[in-house]
């Protein structure tokens, strides 16, 4: 396998897990996070998320960790495997925790971007093994065939 999507909920460990993965495979790593926040928090523009995306995974080799609903198709067309972290909601909440607890007013997810936690964001969270997963599969559905699935 050259190109992987890691995808899950917030704090269910996408980033250090294919930043693990990565090391261990000689793939290069593309955490989405950092390409898709501006300091500020302030979200790219969908078009130009897109296209940012098709300049990231045009290569033939790839380890790519994020959800991003939104771009799911661009990612699923050129993987050859997704490997879905699915722990369960209060395992990913903790995650969330420990992970401002840790390195909170640090830049961990992208530059300018200090580490936080919002109510919207621990709503995601906790929906995300219903409504999250829900678009997954549906996007699943549509490159089953020639994919490879794999669930942790």
């Amino acid at each position: 396998m050259r190109r992987i999507a890691v995808v899950g909920s917030g704090g269910a460990g996408k980033t250090t897990f294919a930043t693990l993965l990565g090391d261990r495979l000689g793939l290069p790593v593309i955490h989405l996070d950092e390409h898709y926040w501006h300091p500020g928090w302030i979200a790219t523009p969908d078009a130009e998320w897109r296209a940012c995306q098709r300049e990231l995974i045009a290569g033939e080799q790839w380890i790519v960790d994020g959800n991003y609903s939104s771009t799911l198709d661009l990612r699923l067309a050129r993987a050859e495997a997704v490997i879905i972290l699915a722990l369960p909601r209060w395992r990913c909440l903790l995650g969330v925790w420990r992970r401002w607890k840790n390195h909170h007013g640090h830049d961990i997810q992208a530059p300018g971007c200090p580490e936080r936690i919002d109510i919207e964001f621990l709503r995601w969270v906790w929906n995300y093994p219903t409504r999250g997963r829900a678009r997954l599969n549906a996007a699943l559905q549509q490159h089953i065939r020639d994919i490879r699935v794999i669930e942790l």
